[in-house]
């Protein structure tokens, strides 16, 4: 039975998850959210995976877009895949609620932990540890593809307790806040204007005034500006200059360009 697999993707680490179960299932499709529009999103197949990054311990806004417009079929099967930097917090909960209430129903949910993209908390963290996420990543990625696969029901993953309260407390905090935090980037002396920020971003959030970057707040914080820059010239906030860049190094940037809406 055929699968489509949407994601959602700024540095790779959605893309990659996308491809490595449309490998273990077979008859599987990955389709880029980013590029899906309209009301609602139909698809042919007899089972949805919804793919996409946790942001600020939620589901990003494109995510909440594409469920909202995705076609109610009853008889389809809906599995979700959160990635996330260790900290799934209540966003599988949050995300089933959001299906329910537009009458669709949501099987099963994983989170699967991968290194962290979010730079202005830090890089990615060792070399090591982040091959062993990989390791983890790939062997997980197998046990979802057979469930999905089987059509399994069982209750989404969830985080502790005390990180669904809190988390999803910061979440709703700053949740309204996001499209303009990117009032935090800014670009160094090492950028030569070659536009590829903008051309990465998924939300269409960057003009090149002057051939530099201007962010028009509409953002996403998924980071694939900072992430993607040849030169490493975007920075957000005072720390970034001294933490390691990020993205899937299975996942060239090439890949990512063309599942970026052209505009």
């Amino acid at each position: 039975m055929k699968t489509d697999l949407f994601f959602y993707t700024g540095t790779g680490n959605s893309l990659w998850t996308a491809r490595m179960l449309a490998t273990e299932l077979g008859d599987a499709e990955t389709v880029p959210i980013s590029r899906t529009s309209g009301a609602p999103i139909v698809s042919g197949a007899e089972a949805i995976g919804i793919i996409f990054p946790v942001h600020i311990w939620g589901l990003p806004r494109r995510v909440i877009a594409f469920v909202d417009a995705l076609e109610n079929n009853p008889s389809r099967y809906h599995f979700a895949v959160a990635v996330n930097a260790g900290q799934v917090a209540a966003t599988l909960i949050q995300l089933k609620k959001r299906m329910e209430a537009g009458g669709l129903s949501l099987s099963t949910g994983f989170e699967l932990a991968m290194p962290s993209n979010y730079i202005p908390w830090g890089g990615p963290g060792p070399q090591e540890a982040q091959n062993r996420r990989f390791e983890a990543a790939r062997n997980k990625i197998g046990r979802i593809a057979a469930a999905a696969a089987a059509r399994e029901k069982r209750p989404v993953e969830k985080g502790p307790l005390w990180q669904n309260i809190i988390f999803t407390g910061f979440n709703r905090i700053a949740f309204s806040r996001v499209p303009t935090m990117d009032k935090s980037f800014w670009v160094d002396e090492k950028c030569d204007g070659c536009g590829i920020c903008k051309a990465v971003c998924p939300s269409g959030n960057i003009d090149l005034p002057g051939e530099k970057p201007a962010w028009l707040h509409h953002c996403e914080q998924c980071l694939a500006c900072i992430q993607w820059c040849p030169q490493e010239a975007i920075q957000f906030g005072k720390k970034t200059p001294r933490y390691k860049r990020y993205h899937h190094p299975e996942v060239t940037l090439k890949e990512i360009l063309a599942v970026t809406p052209t505009r």
